[in-house]
């Protein structure tokens, strides 16, 4: 399960043990900032009449989103490159070898 959506679970799951409704909120909005990285959305201008502590958590799940994919598309990138293999030094590079190194 990527680790974006362990992230979106937990969130929720905190949402549904928090001891009051702004505690909720907060999670539900860190959840919709998560999600909306995923989709390649911002919905921040939704956020802009809530208090700002919700305002700030939305902000978090996005930015945090966003970030956490970067990672795995760089982390995918490096394990799909092949790997280098060496090649011999360009002719000029080897013409310009003392008569030792020949």
């Amino acid at each position: 399960m990527p680790p974006i959506s362990v992230r979106i679970e937990w969130c929720r799951q905190r949402s549904m043990q928090a001891c009051n409704e702004p505690e909720a909120d907060a999670w539900r909005a860190e959840a919709d900032g998560l999600r909306d990285a995923v989709m390649n959305r911002n919905h921040s201008d939704d956020y802009r009449l809530c208090s700002p502590e919700i305002r700030e958590r939305y902000l978090l799940g996005l930015q945090d989103g966003i970030v956490m994919l970067q990672a795995t598309r760089v982390q995918h990138t490096n394990h799909a490159a092949p790997p280098e293999i060496p090649h011999a030094a360009p002719r000029a590079e080897r013409g310009a070898r003392s008569e030792d190194e020949r």
